[in-house]
């Protein structure tokens, strides 16, 4: 048996999906009793973990220099050790027990067995799907499949984590309702391909089954999907989020582009005019639905005519929420095996900032609509003298917040309505009513 360190500080990078797989081996680390801590600045922690991520090059970057500075804590004796997990040890493991072998043992995405054995622990099977929560108590990301079955020319998250593996409903409904009874109020459902959920465990999409059994869930107010992937749509979910008053109406769907030639590219599996009448079926369906997507701008075969055309759209479509990347070339995709990445950074740059531009003034036009309405929202932080909290069209860390006034005092968690007084281009500010 191992020696067992008296505290651990994992370090998670990355999307929500990596924040699951990082409370998850929390869980297993406390129920060792070994203290555990998230992203702690604490100098007691002496072992760190690092949950990386591999998607693009910046992530990348940024995971690399991360270890190098846990490294460097390690080689001055404020730490005894340093692990690496997720998404970039699992794709570059050799390459990076080559080049920084000063961490004493790397690990993929799935090795949280071998990690609570490194610590010198015992794997607890029973602790499965429990987790401890490192976001506010109020809300929490619910990982409903592992790993991706498409083909996207750009994408190495398949090479990553493999094809889709979907939890059973009963499990995800047990998940569920352990998080509702610490106190979560909020859901949000996450996968590498949400609307794909089931088609290996059951044959077809499931998604709309799952809602329906999420939805019944006492004391859950509010259920929001991310990741809706937009080729095979399951169109009966639309009715849901129209119908149940639980689940948020919010869709993330990341179109990323909309130049038949470039989504050809890409391989997304869904032409222009499919992605034009689907997103005409979610306005028709939940006319106040918050759409977001994400674009992808730079890819090979993506001219002056195709970003035009993706401008157009951009402007047409009137999106609530958007998140544009610049294209990175991925070893081992069939983008970098087969496409040269030809468009220049500066235009990749440039293109971006002429997006989020746009963007800019979308979302101040539509937020100024808001001015002057009562909305639902739930209360995330005090701040300064304001409450930060968010409508049921935001998601937490990426969308919109709203700045309340207040002579009541609440907590996060709490869901109150507030009266729209001003409108910026990503805020909103208002005061409490009754």
């Amino acid at each position: 048996m191992k020696s067992r360190p008296q505290k651990v500080n994992v370090i998670t990078l990355g999307c929500s999906k990596n924040l699951v797989d990082s409370e998850m081996l929390m869980k297993q680390v406390d129920a060792q009793g070994i203290q555990v801590v998230h992203d702690s600045v604490d100098k007691d922690a002496r072992t760190v973990i690092i949950n990386t991520c591999g998607f693009i090059q910046d992530a990348k970057q940024e995971s690399i220099d991360t270890i190098l500075e846990y490294v460097r804590e390690k080689e001055e004796g404020r730490l005894d050790n340093v692990y690496v997990m997720g998404c970039l040890s699992e794709r570059y493991k050799a390459d990076l027990a080559k080049e920084i072998p000063e961490v004493d043992q790397y690990f993929g995405v799935n090795s949280v067995q071998q990690i609570i054995s490194q610590l010198g622990g015992d794997y607890r099977k029973e602790l499965v799907g429990e987790r401890l929560l490192t976001t506010p108590s109020h809300y929490a990301y619910l990982k409903i499949s592992e790993g991706c079955d498409r083909k996207c020319s750009f994408c190495a998250i398949p090479l990553i984590r493999g094809k889709q593996k979907s939890k059973p409903v009963e499990e995800v409904i047990l998940e569920a309702e352990l998080l509702v009874k610490k106190g979560v109020k909020e859901i949000i459902l996450i996968a590498q391909d949400l609307t794909a959920y089931g088609t290996d465990l059951y044959g077809k999409r499931e998604l709309s089954r799952l809602l329906e059994s999420l939805a019944g869930i006492s004391g859950l107010p509010w259920i929001r999907l991310h990741y809706a992937y937009p080729a095979g749509f399951p169109d009966e979910i639309l009715e849901q989020i129209r119908d149940y008053p639980n689940i948020c109406n919010y869709l993330d769907i990341p179109f990323q582009h909309i130049s038949d030639p470039v989504l050809s590219a890409m391989h997304r599996g869904i032409d222009k005019q499919g992605s034009l009448d689907l997103l005409g079926r979610i306005r028709n369906t939940i006319p106040d639905a918050a759409v977001r997507t994400t674009l992808l701008v730079g890819h090979p075969g993506e001219d002056d005519a195709a970003f035009k055309e993706l401008m157009h759209f951009v402007e047409h479509a009137r999106f609530e929420r958007l998140g544009v990347f610049s294209y990175s070339e991925e070893e081992d995709t069939w983008g970098a095996k087969n496409l040269r990445d030809s468009i220049p950074g500066d235009v990749k740059r440039s293109r971006l900032e002429e997006l989020m531009q746009l963007q800019q003034s979308i979302s101040l036009s539509i937020n100024e609509k808001r001015v002057g309405d009562v909305l639902g929202v739930i209360i995330d932080r005090a701040e300064g003298d304001y409450y930060i909290a968010r409508t049921q069209f935001d998601s937490p860390e990426v969308d919109n917040e709203v700045l309340v006034q207040s002579k009541s005092i609440v907590s996060p968690g709490d869901f109150i309505n507030v009266n729209i007084t001003e409108a910026r281009e990503f805020d909103l500010y208002g005061f409490a009513v009754r």
